[in-house]
């Protein structure tokens, strides 16, 4: 296992070093726009322009220009500073990383609990009225785009457009450390909206899985041994069928941290992925590289962690 876990280590560090190099690439070669001329303000002097440009190291060879951000990257973890306001992208980053934890985790805990029970009770009563109501709400919230369901939640509950205000502070996102209560209450409508797909997927996927693993020799051999039929299902089931959430909930949960773009942009909530889509307008590579590693890091533990977990949830899984 320490070997296993050592070699995914390493692999980590040169996804990591891939990923920074085709953002940068990709950024370098098919700019949208100049960003010294961004920077320069409207009708700028060309002089300006020439020196902003010299000072932010722009007209170096782009091999230069990814060397030194790596060296800075790598030697003190300096993401470097915004080309559009000269602030520090690790300390943007830092600043925005408690809303975009806020709004994963708690969209993470609902459509897993979510998914887990709906999953569980369809494939446990497969093509009951039950399972054909949760189905048929799955593949609607599957079809409705996130931006499309946040957009309608606002429309109906948002404080000031709502028709029907359900959810105190919907549509104005408070810090947690400045009121808690209304945190929670800012927070609910986003969770739902962005936990709703994934939890209708989730939920497909168990269902499918459980309904398969029930029919296996192991769970009737469970049930003549006289174990009572929750225990069959939880213990033994459930605990088979659930292998492939653990790898879709790692590289999920490793998304959202990372940004989620369409639900913090329709809420206007200041996380990682609106800094990610501010900085894409503006052509601030800098941010967009700080942006796009944060989100690359955290998709790759999960997926390390969710390797991990493999070998205590399922006991067929050795590594070597």
């Amino acid at each position: 296992m320490g070997r296993f876990v050592i070699r995914r280590l390493l692999w980590a560090v040169v996804l990591l070093f891939v990923v920074s190099f085709i953002t940068f690439i990709i950024f370098y070669l098919f700019p949208s726009a100049d960003p010294a001329v961004l920077r320069a303000g409207r009708q700028p002097n060309p002089e300006l322009v020439k020196q902003i440009r010299h000072n932010l190291g722009l007209d170096n060879p782009w091999y230069q220009q990814y060397f030194d951000y790596m060296k800075q990257l790598v030697l003190h973890g300096n993401f470097g500073f915004s080309y559009q306001n000269n602030i520090s992208v690790r300390q943007q980053i830092f600043d925005r990383l408690p809303a975009t934890i806020s709004l994963s985790v708690g969209a993470a805990v609902i459509f897993l609990f979510f998914g887990i029970l709906i999953g569980i009770i369809s494939g446990t009563r497969p093509r009951s009225l039950l399972d054909r109501f949760t189905m048929g709400g799955s593949l609607v919230a599957i079809s409705a785009p996130v931006y499309w369901l946040g957009l309608v939640s606002l429309f109906l509950f948002a404080n000031d457009i709502g028709k029907i205000k359900i959810f105190e502070g919907a549509g104005t996102y408070v810090p947690i450390s400045e009121d808690p209560a209304q945190w929670f209450g800012s927070l609910i409508l986003p969770w739902l909206v962005l936990a709703a797909s994934f939890t209708a997927i989730y939920a497909r996927l168990l269902r499918g899985n459980l309904i398969e693993v029930m029919s296996e020799d192991y769970i009737r051999t469970a049930r003549a041994k006289g174990l009572r039929e929750r225990r069959v299902v939880l213990r033994h089931g459930v605990r088979s069928a659930i292998t492939p959430l653990v790898t879709a909930a790692g590289i999920d949960i490793g998304i959202l941290l990372g940004g989620a773009i369409l639900t913090e942009s329709v809420f206007n909530i200041p996380g990682i992925g609106r800094l990610a889509y501010d900085s894409i307008q503006n052509s601030d590579l800098p941010m967009i590289q700080g942006t796009v590693l944060f989100g690359a890091f955290f998709i790759i533990c999960a997926n390390l962690i969710v390797d991990i977990l493999y070998a205590f949830i399922d006991p067929r899984v050795k590594y070597a």
